[in-house]
């Protein structure tokens, strides 16, 4: 197949870059609008968490089967299969009159949003084969999805203040018009020809899989461990992952190829994809509700504050990509977790403390922000890199499944750890604890931001404000205790000191 033309690789990159856009922006500026929505539609906190869980779990649940059918039927008619889909779905979102519809809206987003996805990777992949070229690419991928991540949080804080929170959704329909032309004229066609025939069982098992225990994690709790219908959803999740490697480890055309495993850089690039969904983008959720409800900040000023969270994200990736090619994996996707990790110490030192503000959270974002923005990229171009260019639809599945299932299980682990501490907090402080129902239900609503819910149990606003800031305390332990360890493992994966000196020799 001849090259495709410079102005077509352009359209291609254009095409790819807004639905990155449109991706990152349905992830982080949904928290901004979350108050909002508490009360106008109405929606309680597991709702809540729901409205942002149903679009992350259908993502992950479905990414490597989207993936294997653009390997199987072409990669441009999945993804624009995706784009159509997903702005149908916005605009679902966008009328929705009550929580439960928003939720089944946000699930079809999430759906098609994998097909975009994995497809987005594959179409990188396949278009730009050279080095440098390539870096280039995926490092405008890179800089255009953390832009759409980034300014999520103020992009949606701005469009509810100047309009109405519909307008959240509803700017994704036209964003999803454009995103078809530009691919049309640009996207090349193009498929993996050994794979004939699709993963119908892989696919099944690791959907029931992941959607199991994300809701055991979101509603596991509430339900009691020893409910029948835990017990039952728990057994069928573990079955159902048991059967996923059973048959994804016997058939010949695997969606999850667990023999590719072996290739270092592969295996150690999705550690890398899981580490960023340990700590930095579940935190995204979290840290605007602990600015607005702590801090006291409004929705501008608590976009504005998540900006330094975010931005270096933004402008890091160049620099990563450059890195990337002198150096190799090996270095600069352990030293991106390790970042993250140190930049998690110092928000956890920040919050722990009397007099947080903006400005001590400051060193902590940027930190945070800087071992991200060396992390993202780099994974993904270090996975499909690693596996023959036909195969590169199986691996960006792989790596993207790595990132979105982590970051759907660790929304839910962060929403517990949160849960946890406001709870522990409460019942340490107050003088006379209520009923540990009650006392549930009270750190459900000081979770979801409602200070003022304390005052219905006749607890002081004060009270709640010191355990929403816990909760958010244990949250930053947490990410920085992942992202320590997870750096750490994929150095280690990557061969250690050997593997960086052998590295070095070779360039």
């Amino acid at each position: 197949m001849k090259p495709a033309s410079s102005s077509r690789n352009s359209f291609a990159l254009v095409a790819v870059c807004l639905s990155a856009l449109m991706l990152g922006l349905e992830i982080t500026s949904i928290p901004s609008i979350l108050p909002t929505l508490e009360s106008v539609l109405p929606a309680d906190f597991r709702q809540l968490q729901w409205i942002m869980n149903a679009y992350t779990i259908a993502m992950c649940a479905v990414l490597m089967a989207m993936g294997a059918l653009g390997d199987r039927f072409g990669r441009k008619r999945i993804f624009i299969s995706g784009v159509v889909v997903f702005g149908i779905a916005s605009l679902v979102c966008g009328l929705a009159t009550s929580a439960p519809l928003l939720i089944a809206a946000r699930f079809l987003q999430g759906l098609s949003a994998a097909a975009m996805l994995a497809c987005q990777v594959a179409v990188l992949s396949h278009q730009f084969r050279d080095g440098a070229e390539r870096g280039k690419a995926f490092g405008w991928w890179g800089i255009i999805f953390g832009i759409g991540l980034g300014f999520g949080p103020i992009v949606g804080g701005g469009i509810i203040t100047l309009a109405s929170w519909q307008w959240v959704f509803l700017i994704h329909v036209a964003i999803a018009a454009l995103t078809i032309l530009f691919a049309h004229q640009g996207v090349e066609e193009s498929s993996d020809p050994q794979a004939t025939r699709i993963d119908h069982a892989g696919m099944v098992t690791l959907s029931i899989a992941v959607f199991g225990s994300v809701y055991l994690l979101t509603q596991g709790q509430e339900l009691g461990l020893t409910n029948p219908l835990v017990l039952a959803i728990l057994t069928v999740s573990i079955a159902s992952f048991v059967l996923f490697v059973a048959v994804e480890s016997r058939i010949a055309r695997p969606m999850f190829d667990f023999s590719a495993l072996r290739i270092r850089r592969l295996s150690g690039a999705l550690v890398g994809s899981s580490g960023m969904n340990f700590s930095f983008w579940p935190f995204v959720i979290y840290l605007p509700i602990y600015l607005q409800a702590v801090l006291g900040y409004d929705v501008i000023a608590a976009g504005l504050t998540v900006l330094a969270y975010t931005v270096p994200t933004i402008m890091v990736p160049p620099l990563a990509e450059r890195l990337l090619l002198r150096r190799g994996p090996g270095l600069v996707i352990p030293l991106g977790l390790f970042t993250i990790g140190a930049g998690f110490v110092l928000l956890h030192l920040a919050i722990a403390s009397d007099h947080a503000n903006w400005m001590t959270l400051l060193p902590g974002c940027i930190i945070a922000g800087i071992g991200l923005g060396f992390t993202n990229t780099p994974v993904t171009n270090t996975a499909t890199a690693a596996v023959p260019p036909e195969r590169a639809g199986m691996a960006s599945g792989m790596d993207m499944s790595a990132r979105f299932i982590s970051l759907s299980v660790n929304i839910a682990i962060m929403g517990l750890v949160l849960l946890g501490g406001v709870y522990a907090h409460l019942a340490q402080v107050l003088p006379h604890p209520p009923a540990a129902t009650t006392l549930r239900a009270l750190a459900d609503a000081i979770s979801a931001g409602n200070l003022a819910a304390a005052e219905i149990h006749g607890f002081s606003i004060a009270n709640a404000r010191d355990a929403l800031a816990n909760g958010v305390s244990w949250v930053t332990l947490y990410g920085a205790v992942s992202a320590l360890t997870l750096a750490l493992i994929s150095f280690l994966v990557f061969g250690g000191i050997k593997a960086m000196q052998a590295e070095a020799l070779s360039r």
